[in-house]
């Protein structure tokens, strides 16, 4: 092995966490290394982890060519536009989402050039003393020495034990890269990725039955919210079955058997054709730690961290999907930028309060904040005003008036508490919550704000300024 190469700051891992801590650190003029081992489907190095590669960036490519198949058969008639016989090349659709990832995964490598970071492509494991061991895929070992390690190593999907992943029962990487239209897709677990991507192949003409085994959908969403999103997926064709506890699974010549329990507690077999696993996803540490590091994981496999992302071992830190928090690209892009500056002397902080949530389905759906159900349960006096995308001119010459949006401010202070959103764009309209609520504002600011017209952000405006009953557009 090579003599200890030494970094001012090593990071594990090149997903969203690890290459903005490697990118903020190294424009801070640290010395800079970052280790990944993820490849792309020419299996060559490819960087931006699971979410470039596997995850948000083709699974948005995908929901957006399957949005356009499926207007052209349920709205643009609406506007005078027809066609005869529209049709879904698979092949291109697949190969248009590959070229998006390949230039993105190459993005962050140009970024890394640009910024002088060392780049090392394998698997690096923390050893005691803050080195870093690195099996990389040549088959060669290299040991790097940081005064500061990062650990961003992401997370991995969870496989069930009766559902092992193959060619018939597959995880997101499967889903993105289905060769063919399944005439029959099952889905185990309603969540972000089962929702995303049972819509995916719903719009272009499976047959998609969803599992949950939660009684209610889309708890961690505001009720109101869950209700419209529900009814919406069920006209979509979309059938979700709440309250179902998969047991087992069998391949056989006719397709995949699902065998669980409704939620009456009868006995019940799905046949499928294709079988996507989406019950969530694990931290990625298996094998990171060497013995005597001192880092600890917690009982679901997370790195255990200060408020600062701090493990307690001096110069080791943790970001991203490894560590406590939601597993969000976003919530770890400012993980790694806010441990870059603290260790380069600077202020850095995540306020996980104000991280916002959105599931990219049509409609949309996005929230910060509390709900109105963790406010009664918390026992804590609110206001609520909502407003309607139904009475927004903009939705409703866009051909999408479905949803709404709700924002909840304190009952004394008017300080905004959550805010909550269904409807067309609203991945983006969200934000606009997460700015007031990072300010302290209230919804009598967001209120007083001038809206353009017509947009879409004027149901923000309206539902702010119902919280006080004075929304211009709808009875208070």
């Amino acid at each position: 092995m090579s003599e200890v190469q030494n970094f001012d700051v090593v990071v594990i891992g090149a997903g969203p966490a690890g290459y903005h801590a490697a990118i903020r650190a190294a424009q801070l003029g640290l010395k800079t290394a970052c280790i990944d081992a993820g490849l792309g489907k020419d299996g060559k190095p490819a960087l931006g982890g699971t979410c470039l590669r596997v995850g948000c960036v083709p699974s948005k490519a995908l929901l957006d060519s399957s949005r356009q198949f499926w207007n052209m058969g349920h709205i643009f008639d609406q506007h005078g536009i027809s066609f005869s016989k529209p049709a879904i090349d698979v092949k291109t659709m697949v190969a248009r989402k590959d070229g998006i990832v390949k230039q993105f995964t190459g993005g962050v490598a140009m970024l890394f050039k640009a910024n002088k970071i060392a780049t090392f492509y394998g698997y690096g494991q923390l050893q005691p003393g803050n080195i870093v061991k690195v099996k990389q895929h040549d088959g060669s070992e290299v040991e790097l020495h940081g005064t500061n390690v990062i650990i961003a190593a992401g997370s991995d999907s969870i496989e069930l034990p009766f559902a092992k992943f193959g060619e018939h029962i597959i995880d997101n990487v499967g889903a993105l890269d289905l060769e063919a239209i399944p005439k029959r897709l099952g889905v185990i677990g309603a969540g972000v990725i089962g929702l995303e991507l049972g819509s995916v192949w719903k719009r272009l003409g499976s047959d998609v039955t969803i599992l949950e085994g939660m009684p209610d959908f889309l708890a961690a969403a505001d009720k109101e919210v869950a209700k419209v999103a529900a009814r919406e997926f069920k006209k979509q064709g979309l059938d979700i079955k709440l309250g179902c506890k998969v047991s087992n699974t069998e391949v056989k010549k006719d397709g995949v058997h699902v065998f669980y329990t409704d939620e009456k507690g009868a006995e019940q077999e799905l046949v499928v054709d294709k079988l996507l696993v989406s019950v969530g996803r694990r931290a990625a540490t298996k094998g990171l730690l060497a013995d005597g590091t001192g880092v600890k994981l917690n009982e679901r496999g997370q790195v255990e961290v200060d408020e600062h992302c701090h493990t307690g071992v001096d110069g080791v830190w943790a970001v991203g999907d490894c560590v406590r928090g939601p597993m969000l690209a976003h919530k770890g892009f400012e993980e790694g930028i806010a441990v870059a500056e603290l260790i380069a002397g600077l202020p850095g902080h995540v306020n996980l309060d104000t991280v916002p949530w959105v599931i990219y389905t049509e409609p949309e759906i996005a929230w910060v904040g509390k709900t109105e159900e963790q406010l009664k349960a918390e026992g804590i006096a609110y206001k609520s005003g909502s407003f309607p995308f139904a009475a927004v001119a903009r939705a409703v010459a866009m051909a999408e008036p479905i949803g709404f949006v709700k924002v909840l401010a304190d009952a004394e202070t008017d300080r905004i508490l959550g805010m909550h959103l269904v409807g067309p764009n609203v991945s983006e309209l969200v934000h606009e919550g997460v700015l007031a609520m990072e300010f302290s504002g209230s919804a009598d600011d967001l209120a007083r704000i001038c809206h353009a017209h017509p947009s879409l952000s004027e149901a923000v405006h309206d539902a702010a300024m119902a919280v006080g009953k004075r929304s211009i557009h709808k009875a208070n």
